[in-house]
């Protein structure tokens, strides 16, 4: 049965194209994982930027490792084969390192799949000095990496760009140092976290937190090529595009995001180096994606679009913000095709929009939205959040009433030029995220969701081309007790890795989700997630402070 996988491997390794040069036969080989299957770890521009980082530093030598397709699983498991990688198909626990790069909590549970798979300890306390490395970094983990701590050895906070380097160089000449007095050097590294030698911050043992871990960060000044596609394959979301990182971060605030706490202060990448990174794209792809948490916020988005268009390309954008479409940036987008855009007025009514600090008022929605339609882009993605704190049925009532009139602009317009327009409305609950104001705020009862949704759904079955998706409840609030919770949670990771549903998993373990999930945290207590320094602990609690203290009406 092996030879169908390392065949399989092969197949898709041979239908990658790779734009840089990988290196073989460094004195440390890494393995790079992503605890999830090929088709989204391979969207991931994240995965990809730091596969490269890993392939440019001298005396490394990296592959790569992903999630089995269930026919995959079967074989592994009916022929006995350890995990294997994807370029040579060589087992993991052969490896020196073994990264895991996990963008999404709900993919925790598969990182353990993962090592059953590759024979390698579930725990970091039981591993041998045989075993490899085992590391994670990514967003889930820099956000709140407690309850993953124990399965791993060490862990990169914040931008792989600023903690890699060094620790890469520190694996390269520890020669043969014994793997405590490794991690004990690790762990002095900017960026880089060992929880085996940094007791929990919030369990019924401690109550106070050590000094906490700094975020590593980059400067993204155009000294560094850019994030982008390295490999291309068609087995993607996104194989019709080169990606391409134009910013970082956020200029923002709103109060529910991480991006704009989180991820350090806004950076954008120099015109120049995107500009040149644009003409390395064309050469593979006609469509240029522009990724980032605010790519409409960069100061030269128009100009960039206008010149990817000009070189005869097309322009891709995740989503815009509302009060920031630049005109020659839209004039690319049609020109590209484009007949759908997204926009996230995020906040259901006026109120609310104020209370996260969305700075976006009903009519510059209203406008945003006739400046799209009098380009003939008559489909229309919005994004919403329910469930926000003090939210109650008159700003659903609000909501409405907004869809309804944005609605009658799009019929309109559509009326003239006789084609149909749509707009689709993705609502998904409040998730309270670590190192924001709202962190402190409880998530609302799964049963009070389920109530606002039926509300929402009766309201917009009644009109024509308005389609409602609803992210999965149950899913968000296995979501929001991962990113709250602590160490106790790894019992429950482990439990679902071995095939329990997570009600199962919590009553086995005695954990009390609806504590982590729903409570309102007081304000004196000690996080979980203080294990890693916050940005400006001041200003979360200052902002958490005006968001009651103005009854929700924002500043």
């Amino acid at each position: 049965m092996t030879w169908k996988i390392r065949q399989k491997y092969r197949a898709r390794f041979a239908g990658e194209q790779h734009l840089d040069r990988r290196q073989q036969g460094g004195s440390l080989t890494v393995c790079l994982v992503y605890p999830n299957r090929y088709r989204i770890a391979m969207s991931s521009l994240g995965f990809q930027a730091v596969y490269r980082l890993l392939n440019d530093h001298p005396g490394i030598s990296c592959e790569r490792a992903f999630l089995p397709e269930r026919d995959e699983l079967d074989e592994y498991r009916q022929s006995g084969t350890p995990l294997l990688s994807l370029e040579s198909q060589r087992p993991l626990a052969d490896f020196d390192v073994i990264a895991f790069s996990i963008s999404f909590e709900p993919d925790y549970p598969a990182l353990l799949q993962l090592l059953d798979l590759a024979r390698i300890p579930r725990r970091s306390a039981g591993r041998d000095a045989g075993a490899p490395l085992v590391m994670a970094g990514g967003a889930a983990c820099t956000i709140n990496p407690e309850p993953v701590a124990e399965f791993l050895d060490l862990i990169c906070i914040g931008e792989a760009e600023g903690a890699l380097s060094p620790l890469l160089d520190l694996l390269l000449t520890a020669g043969a140092v014994r793997r405590n007095e490794l991690l004990a050097r690790a762990a002095a590294l900017p960026g880089i976290y060992v929880p085996s030698l940094q007791p929990a911050c919030c369990d019924d043992r401690h109550h106070e937190c050590p000094a906490p871990v700094q975020r590593a960060s980059a400067s993204l000044d155009g000294s560094q090529r850019p994030a982008s596609s390295r490999i291309l394959t068609e087995e993607t979301e996104f194989s019709d595009m080169y990606l391409m990182e134009v910013s970082r971060g956020c200029p923002r605030g709103c109060r529910f995001c991480t991006s704009g706490f989180t991820f350090g202060r806004f950076r954008q990448i120099p015109y120049e180096t995107l500009v040149a990174e644009v003409d390395e794209g064309l050469r593979h792809r006609s469509k240029i994606g522009l990724v980032g948490a605010a790519v409409s916020d960069h100061h030269d988005i128009g100009r960039l679009c206008s010149y990817i268009v000009s070189q005869g390309g097309a322009v891709s954008v995740s989503s815009l913000r509302l009060d920031r479409l630049d005109s020659a940036m839209l004039d690319a987008l049609v020109a590209s095709g484009h007949r759908t855009i997204s926009l996230a007025p995020e906040g259901p009514s006026q109120r609310l929009r104020d209370l996260i600090h969305k700075n976006l008022n009903r009519q510059q929605i209203l406008d945003a939205c006739d400046l799209l339609v009098s380009r003939d882009i008559l489909n229309l993605k919005l994004y919403f959040i329910i469930g926000l704190p003090t939210e109650t049925g008159d700003d659903l009532e609000e909501m409405v009433g907004l869809i309804e009139e944005i609605r009658e602009r799009v019929v309109e317009r559509a009326r003239a030029n006789r084609r149909l327009g749509e707009i689709t409305l993705s609502v998904n609950p409040f998730i309270p995220k670590p190192f924001t104001p709202l962190q402190w705020c409880g998530m609302e009862s799964l049963s009070s969701l389920e109530g606002k949704v039926r509300y929402l759904e009766s309201a917009f079955r009644k009109l024509a081309n308005v389609n409602l998706k609803v992210e999965g409840l149950r899913a968000a609030y296995f979501q929001a007790l991962l990113s709250r919770g602590d160490r106790r949670l790894s019992a429950v990771i482990e439990a679902m890795a071995s095939g329990a549903s997570l009600n199962r998993a919590l009553k086995t373990c005695g954990i009390d989700a609806a504590r982590s999930v729903h409570r309102t945290i007081g304000l004196d207590e000690v996080l979980p997630w203080s294990v890693i320094e916050s940005a400006d602990d001041e200003l979360l609690r200052r902002e958490y402070h005006n968001v009651f203290k103005t009854g929700g009406t924002g500043q």
